[in-house]
């Protein structure tokens, strides 16, 4: 229902490579960070989001979305299903094509919200699981 296979092949295929990962750190325990390396060797550029805005991956890091000066394709959401809405909002407001919340991420609200704007949303999955299979 939030991640039906048409909508994932066009998020990892059609948005475009540059994908916003919000909760990304240096902190190799956190999935956030085999993710992101899972996507860089499928092409995507792979911008971290945290409040430390370290640089991960040799990407710059940037502290919120709406301080990355360029256009971002995909919001990747690794932060708890409690504080995703508001990164889906802000994801649409900064002019992403797609919202993907990671594994245990779920918040129909901001669905709904993010969906009605005109934007492609995943929940409760992740692309380095789907974007292999394609």
């Amino acid at each position: 229902m939030y991640g039906d296979s048409e909508t994932i092949r066009r998020i990892l295929t059609q948005h475009g490579d540059t994908w916003a990962v919000v909760g990304l750190s240096n902190n190799s325990d956190r999935a956030a960070y085999g993710v992101a390396r899972v996507l860089q060797r499928f092409g995507k550029r792979v911008v971290p989001v945290h409040p430390k805005a370290e640089t991960v991956h040799g990407e710059r890091g940037y502290a919120s979305l709406a301080e990355i000066p360029f256009p971002v394709d995909v919001v990747d959401v690794f932060v708890n299903s409690a504080l995703a809405g508001p990164v889906a909002d802000e994801a649409a407001a900064a002019g992403a094509r797609a919202v993907w919340f990671q594994l245990g991420v779920v918040d129909e609200d901001a669905f709904e919200r993010t969906t009605s704007a005109g934007l492609d949303m995943v929940m409760d999955r992740c692309p380095a699981i789907e974007i292999p299979a394609l």
